[in-house]
This record gives structure tokens, C-alpha cells and sequence, in this order.
């Protein structure tokens, strides 16, 4: 997984930091070739890969369905996210001193992942996501506990406006003291989303605020859509 590791390397980290900053989510450069998104979204129907799957409409999270790999993780999986960990590292940290936290995540996420467990968040979280005609899904935010890292990212595993119309990422912002602001992304194959978890520095008058971030999905018209999330804590 070289390559992989090699591309996460290659995305300006600069100007995705400057992104998160002011919009709360920022895409990267492509971390995964058509080829590789075929093979990742074609793991949806190996059911023994996953720990769990979630009908987004019975738990009226909207409409659609998700899974959750269980251990051990197919290796593009593995390598997305221990590469991707410390290049988000530094915008957290950023971040928290801020808005004046605590930042208690250490260099590897090795280290903070059994930091997850011995809290008692021990299900891994990384989630295969298929959407099909008329599905959505609702604003949510994906903390799973009490320890919390403060961005994910998701990877578009199909080529929109040719495997599906519609399907945008939806981020909505709860700016202090006014109305909320939302951000609509079209995901490229194979690129990710970097994006906040929970909450992101802004500017107030009283200096640094949080805002309350959501995201979700808007109704996807045609086709199927696929998408490959890595969220950096692992779940109670």
C-alpha cells in the first residue's frame, strides 16, 4: 500500500488546513485510483467483512444503508487511515488549543486507539456506505463516546454524474449568535473529504468560538453511490 501512503503524502496539506479553517471541510488530492475505488465499493456484498449494517430508515436516519468493516480491515482500509491520522493531527491540535481543550491525542493512532479501548470505545468504526435512488441521509455528527477526534474523512468510491446524480455532502455550521451555514460538496472518485466531527474553531466576539458542526447526505436522484468513511475513533 506504498501508493496509497504516497498520495496522502502528495495532497497540498497546506491548503487543506486553510480549507478546514475557513469552511470546515476541505477535499484532498486522490487517494485512490478508479481501480481501487471498484475494488473497496465491491467489498459492500462480502457480508463476513462487517461487524454490522444499519438500515438508515428503520433507525429514521434517513434512507439507505451503511456497514461497519470488523477487524481485520482490508488493507487499502488500513492504509487510509494510518495515513491520513497525522496528516489531520496538527489541524486538531490546532484547533483545540483554540478553543482552549485539552488535546490528548498522541503521535500514532496506534496509541490512541487503545487510549478508544481502555475507555471502553472498542467497535472499530471504519463504514462502507451504499445509497440508491430517492436514499439520503439525515444531518448527524458521528461521536461514539467520550474521546473524539475532531475530523474524519470520506472517500467518493463512484464517478458523479455518471454512476449517480445527486448524493451531495451536506455540512451545516451552527454559527454563534446567527443562522446556520451550510456547505454542499460534489465527492470525485477516488478524492477525500476532510471534514469537522464535532466542532470547529470560529471567530466571535469574545474571540474563539466552537461551532457545532452536522453533516450529511442530500437525496441521491439516479444510480448508486458508494463511499468509504474513516472516522478516527473507534466506537462504545
Amino acid at each position: 500500500m506504498t501508493d496509497i501512503r504516497e498520495r496522502v503524502a502528495a495532497t497540498d496539506w497546506s491548503a487543506v488546513t486553510r480549507e478546514a479553517d475557513a469552511h470546515g471541510c476541505a477535499l484532498t488530492g486522490p487517494l485512490l485510483t478508479p481501480a481501487e475505488c471498484r475494488d473497496v465499493s465491491a467489498l459492500y456484498d462480502e457480508v463476513g467483512r462487517f461487524r454490522s449494517t444499519v438500515d438508515m430508515a428503520r433507525h429514521r436516519f434517513g434512507s439507505g444503508q451503511y456497514r461497519y468493516f470488523r477487524e481485520p480491515f482490508p488493507e487499502a482500509v488500513s492504509a487510509l487511515r494510518e495515513a491520513l491520522y497525522p496528516r489531520l493531527l496538527p489541524i486538531a491540535r490546532d484547533w483545540a488549543a483554540r478553543l482552549g481543550w485539552t488535546a490528548t491525542w498522541p503521535d500514532d493512532l496506534a496509541d490512541w486507539l487503545t487510549r478508544c479501548h481502555a475507555a471502553g470505545q472498542t467497535r472499530p468504526t471504519p463504514i462502507l456506505l451504499r445509497y440508491g435512488p430517492a436514499d439520503w441521509n439525515a444531518l448527524h455528527r458521528d461521536l461514539y463516546g467520550d474521546l473524539v477526534f475532531p475530523l474524519q474523512v470520506v472517500i467518493g468510491l463512484d464517478v458523479p454524474g455518471e454512476d449517480y446524480t445527486g448524493g451531495e455532502f451536506l455540512l451545516v455550521e451552527q454559527r454563534p449568535r446567527a443562522q446556520s451555514r451550510g456547505t454542499v460538496t460534489t465527492l470525485p472518485q477516488g478524492h477525500g473529504l476532510v471534514f469537522t466531527t464535532r466542532d470547529r474553531p470560529v471567530r466571535s466576539s469574545r474571540g474563539w468560538s466552537a461551532a457545532p458542526v452536522r453533516h450529511g447526505v442530500s437525496t441521491v436522484r439516479s444510480g448508486l453511490r458508494h463511499t468509504l468513511g474513516l472516522v478516527f475513533h473507534d466506537a462504545a
